[in-house]
């Protein structure tokens, strides 16, 4: 099935993710950009974690959550390590 755009860069594919929305032609969620974003990391600095996005690529889905934060914080709050799971050594360092 074909890719249904959403806006300039970013589409929903059911065959990718589920359907959550991503960059086209690309398996990178918006919610992985968000949450890069919401670490207070820049959106120009997000191309250092993404290198295969352009900036324009990551400005549209910071647009895009922001017209649509309902669904995209569903999927970020969806995809939490449950508390239960994550390593000791990691709670730790994250103390």
């Amino acid at each position: 099935m074909s890719a249904k755009a959403l806006s300039r860069y970013v589409a929903r594919n059911p065959d990718i993710l589920s359907g959550e929305p991503i960059i086209k032609d690309t398996r990178t969620s918006v919610r992985a950009i968000v949450s890069l974003w919401r670490l207070g990391i820049m959106p120009e600095e997000i191309l250092h974690h993404l290198p295969h996005l352009t900036l324009a690529q990551v400005f549209d889905a910071l647009s895009f959550y922001l017209d649509h934060q309902t669904e995209i914080n569903q999927y970020i709050e969806g995809n939490q390590v449950p508390d239960d799971l994550v390593h000791p050594a990691v709670k730790a360092s994250l103390s």
